[in-house]
């Protein structure tokens, strides 16, 4: 019962979190600073956004197979697939556009960075609806 209070917390506290930098920190960021600024607070803001996804999709994966095992479910669930396609998203989105995304801002590689801004974007918003809908379905399974 313990655990899965504690991943239905995780998974809206990190869904929290990501509605707090995409809803009020990036745009504050932009509304108030000089747009060079406001970008190097805003990629700040998504390296450690990256960091803590990386953590809390792991652990919320864990969390799943742990539970699945004690339940002795074989199968794997929706609850298991949320925080994995959100830590694709992440990798995708963050670990591999990033670095792409400078060295367009550089003049360097075959794509703009407005085209890899709205891929890295896509992938915010995905990984944000499969936390979302993670934390929807966990805290639906609790018993009060």
């Amino acid at each position: 019962m313990l655990l899965r209070r504690s991943r239905a917390v995780l998974a809206a506290l990190w869904g929290g979190f990501l509605l707090c930098i995409a809803g009020v920190a990036a745009p504050a960021a932009f509304a108030v600073l000089e747009r060079a600024q406001a970008g190097l607070m805003v990629g700040r803001l998504f390296a450690l956004e990256a960091q803590i996804a990386m953590a809390a999709a792991l652990l919320l994966i864990l969390m799943e197979r742990r539970l699945a095992r004690d339940t002795g479910s074989k199968n794997l669930s929706a609850e298991f697939f949320l925080p994995a396609g959100a830590l694709f998203c992440t990798v995708a989105g963050y670990y591999a556009l990033h670095p792409m995304m400078e060295a367009a801002k550089a003049g360097q590689g075959p794509w703009s960075f407005m085209t890899l801004h709205a891929f890295s974007f896509a992938f915010f918003g995905l990984k944000t609806l499969a936390v979302l809908a993670l934390a929807w379905r966990t805290s639906s399974h609790i018993k009060v």
